[in-house]
């Protein structure tokens, strides 16, 4: 059975790991929702469908012509995400008064992994970092990446959200409670400026995963954030003319095999651990771990939709 983090916090006796994860959900559009399948060992074996058997009429009398479908074995590795967090014993003991200087610092600690999640989750190439997994930006291919021609939302508002309605409709059952579609602020801004100018009323304000999010046909319009240096996880890049476009990805979770969707694996979850003084410094540590990984269980579980103009 997968949980979300959110629903893993619930479930939570220990007060420091429920705090770490809670930050979690706080901080990340993505980790706030992906349903999460536990994982026995450091690896997740599945089948993907690859061909269906044959089916036909027959008369009666008449023998079926046999014929079996064929499966390709896929394997996802987990990756180790974490950190250290330590904090002087000298400024535990005078600066303590003011803040609990170790929770600020583990605090830090959980925003920076959960930043780089949202990095690995879209741009992740094992092949540049072979300590990661590949994300969505490296596994979607064909048919699941469309191409807006240079079409923006302010620009060229009517042939834009018909471009948004056929990345949704790539992204087979994709709802406001199962999935959503992320970009960048500048990029969400500007699909808002759009539709107020074409005077539409598809474009809401809605509470999903208890945040205030703008959804389009009832699906959330997320912020994918920015990574550690402060650039966007899904940036901008230079069009013709230099202007800027970018990128949007339609994503559907899913909990289980059968939903063949998007879902995050792990095993043992966001493991926080208080170790105490550290024996070779005069520190206080706390460690966080996540073996995490990203499993796509469906060739329609998510699509993209490139070059959209945003200048």
């Amino acid at each position: 059975m997968s949980l979300t983090l959110a629903e893993s916090a619930k479930l939570s006796l220990d007060h420091l790991q429920r705090g770490v994860i809670e930050t979690f959900v706080q901080e990340s559009p993505i980790l706030d929702r992906l349903p999460l399948i536990p994982v026995a060992g450091n690896a997740y074996r599945y089948n993907e469908e690859s061909t269906l058997p044959g089916v036909s009429f027959r008369s009666v009398n008449e023998a079926y012509p046999e014929s079996t479908g064929t499966l390709n074995q896929r394997i996802e590795t987990l990756a180790i995400l974490g950190g250290d967090a330590d904090v002087d014993k000298f400024i535990v003991q005078t600066r303590g008064n003011l803040n609990d200087q170790r929770a600020v610092q583990t605090v830090m600690k959980v925003k920076a992994a959960s930043i780089h999640f949202a990095d690995q989750f879209f741009n992740g190439d094992v092949e540049v970092n072979p300590k990661g997994f590949d994300g969505l930006r490296k596994r979607l291919l064909g048919g699941q990446v469309l191409d807006a021609k240079g079409v923006g939302p302010v620009a060229n508002g009517h042939d834009f959200f018909d471009a948004l309605d056929t990345l949704a409709a790539q992204v087979r059952g994709l709802n406001g409670t199962n999935g959503a579609l992320y970009m960048n602020a500048a990029l969400r801004a500007k699909i808002e400026s759009g539709f107020r100018r074409l005077g539409g009323a598809e474009l809401l304000s809605a509470e999903i995963a208890g945040k205030r999010t703008t959804t389009w046909k009832g699906i959330p319009l997320l912020d994918a954030g920015q990574k550690l240096d402060g650039t966007d996880v899904l940036p901008l890049t230079a069009g013709t003319g230099g202007k800027q476009t970018g990128d949007i990805y339609a994503v559907r979770f899913g909990s289980t095999e059968a939903d063949a969707g998007v879902t995050g694996l792990t095993n043992g979850g966001v493991q926080a651990t208080d170790l105490g003084e550290s024996h070779d410094k005069p520190v206080y540590r706390t460690r966080i771990d996540f073996y995490c990984g990203l499993a796509l269980f469906g060739g329609k579980a998510a699509a993209r939709l490139t070059n959209i103009l945003v200048g």
